[in-house]
């Protein structure tokens, strides 16, 4: 990989100021304004004056509350557009186009063929004379079953990471929502702010840097703004120039987060600290590491290293498009401490996984459940053994959802338990689907896992894990 260029220099005190009119740059120009300029205006308790700014945008009828714990999704109640006007759906906390919540951005080679009930029997994949033999049965269900599993995690795919903002232009308007920010994570302050622009309205945030913060690194900042979306991966859509908000709490120039984060891992972690632990919270912090594995597999198939993990720089947000109570978003944000990956083996962030999952898992006993004894055993094997993130994701997957270690022991075939997985899965989500319950985050995560199995990754999971 050809790394990318740092930004020919960092703006300071005297940087140009923007016209007062709202202009608003693309990602293009972000990557010159990425590092701190000027610390944050201190916020006074006093009313602000309201005389200058423009009248709010139209927001939906929902209660936006800020949490320390874990997000909960309510279904949204649904009510009719008017006439002549698309109506705009509610994924997670923001409105958007009914155009972009289904964009079929997933869809990178076009979808794949479905399969209907009332197909005729041409198109089952089957002649007659294979009717009489039962492998040729067994293996047409077992390929129609995977290319069903695929076809739905595809479309959760899109669902979950349709709505996307998209880079801001000048026709788009802001308005400020709150004087005090949302989120307070190690290096930044987060506001939230309504954009507003071709017949649609989405919330942001503000990033502004934290007055005293550590400089950021240069190239980790330009790799941010270069990369394509990541569902775990902070994506910014644009800049605020100075002086286009009036009575804002900070000075400078700022840029605009896609997704408003909730609380960081070390907030949810410090109220969780203070209810008693129960039996599912093994299973929330083995979804949050999955993610965050995941963006680390980004980064390491990119050749970049986080230099430092730091629970108060990963963000938690609610999920687009997901109704269902289920785990939050995991967000890397941190891009200020990416460097590119020295030369040598993967296995860069092994090591500050293991002590993270240990910091999350606390000091409750081990054996407290299977999944906390089998995440246990992960850290212990993750300082050993230093395997890469995409290997550690395999691992993390195998606790959630299978195999376990019997398998491994009496050296039972993997193939026959993937093909009665996927078809347990399948079932699993169209009994859901019958009694009307929308499918939530660790749906689309086990889709994900099951999909792209095979017998040869379950195994180096079952080896790192249990060997």
């Amino acid at each position: 990989m050809s790394d990318p260029k740092p930004p020919s220099e960092t703006p300071g005190p005297d940087a140009p100021t923007w016209p007062t009119q709202p202009t608003y740059s693309n990602l293009g120009e972000v990557r010159a304004q990425l590092l701190p300029s000027k610390a944050c205006r201190p916020r006074t308790s006093g009313p602000r004056s309201t005389d200058s700014q423009p009248p709010p945008p139209p927001l939906p009828k929902k209660t936006l509350a800020r949490t320390q714990s874990l997000p909960t999704h309510r279904v949204p109640s649904s009510s009719p557009a008017p006439a002549g006007q698309p109506r705009r759906p509610l994924l997670g906390s923001h409105s958007v186009d009914e155009s972009q919540a289904g964009n079929g951005q997933a869809w990178a080679a076009g979808p794949p063929a479905e399969l209907h009930f009332p197909s005729p029997d041409s198109l089952l994949g089957l002649a007659l004379h294979d009717l009489h033999r039962p492998e040729a049965v067994s293996a047409m269900l077992e390929a129609r079953q995977l290319e069903g599993l695929r076809t739905v995690h595809a479309r959760l795919q899109a669902r979950l990471l349709g709505g996307r903002p998209g880079p801001c232009h000048p026709g788009h308007g802001f308005r400020l929502l709150d004087s005090s920010p949302c989120t307070e994570s190690g290096d930044a302050l987060y506001y939230r702010l309504v954009r507003v622009g071709d017949e649609a309205w989405h919330m942001l945030a503000a990033k502004v840097p934290k007055p005293g913060a550590e400089k950021p690194h240069p190239w980790g900042l330009e790799l941010q703004a270069s990369l394509a979306p990541h569902f775990n991966l902070q994506e910014l859509c644009g800049l605020v120039p100075e002086g286009a908000l009036p009575d804002v709490p900070w000075r400078g120039p700022v840029v605009l987060a896609a997704e408003v984060p909730e609380c960081t891992v070390s907030q949810w972690l410090s109220e969780a600290g203070r209810r008693p632990r129960h039996a599912e919270f093994p299973r929330l912090v083995a979804l949050l590491l999955l993610q965050l594995s995941s963006a680390l597999e980004h980064l390491e198939a990119w050749g970049a290293v986080l230099a430092e993990l730091r629970p108060e720089n990963l963000l938690l947000a609610a999920p687009r498009g997901c109704a269902a109570a289920g785990p939050p978003r995991l967000l890397l944000a941190d891009f200020g401490r990416v460097h590119p990956r020295p030369a040598g083996p993967p296995g860069g962030h092994a090591r500050q996984l293991s002590c993270l999952l240990r910091v999350l898992l606390g000091p409750a006993a081990p054996s407290a459940t299977p999944l906390a004894a089998g995440l246990e055993t992960l850290a212990a094997q993750l300082a050993r053994w230093r395997p890469s993130a995409a290997q550690t994701r395999g691992a993390l997957q195998a606790l959630l959802w299978g195999p376990g270690p019997e398998l491994l022991r009496q050296g039972a075939p993997l193939g026959p338990w993937l093909q009665v997985r996927r078809a347990l899965l399948v079932l699993h989500l169209a009994e859901r689907a019958a009694a009307g319950e929308a499918p939530g985050l660790e749906d689309w995560l086990c889709c994900e896992y099951l999909a792209e199995a095979t017998e040869a990754s379950l195994g180096h999971a079952l080896v790192l894990l249990w060997d």
